[in-house]
């Protein structure tokens, strides 16, 4: 998380993937089927990484220097 800018939260990600800004995405093993599929599809129309975290939303959030849950990230 150090290594540059991040953006954490659902409607972030979708923003800024459908506007070509995101270079990474990072979904938690626990992120809802819908919301995963949605996002795989847009991050394959717009030629963005998706990178699924072995860990769940509370340890990703944790490990992002967070103390509340969430699904995905941005790089």
């Amino acid at each position: 998380m150090k290594s540059g800018k991040y953006m954490l939260g659902y409607k972030q990600t979708l923003k800024l993937i459908r506007h070509g800004k995101a270079k990474l995405v990072i979904l938690a093993n626990n992120c809802p089927a819908l919301r995963k599929s949605e996002i795989e599809d847009y991050a394959m129309l717009a030629k963005t990484g998706v990178h699924h975290y072995s860990g769940n939303n509370i340890e990703w959030g944790t490990a992002c220097g967070r103390y509340y849950r969430d699904t995905t990230e941005y790089h």
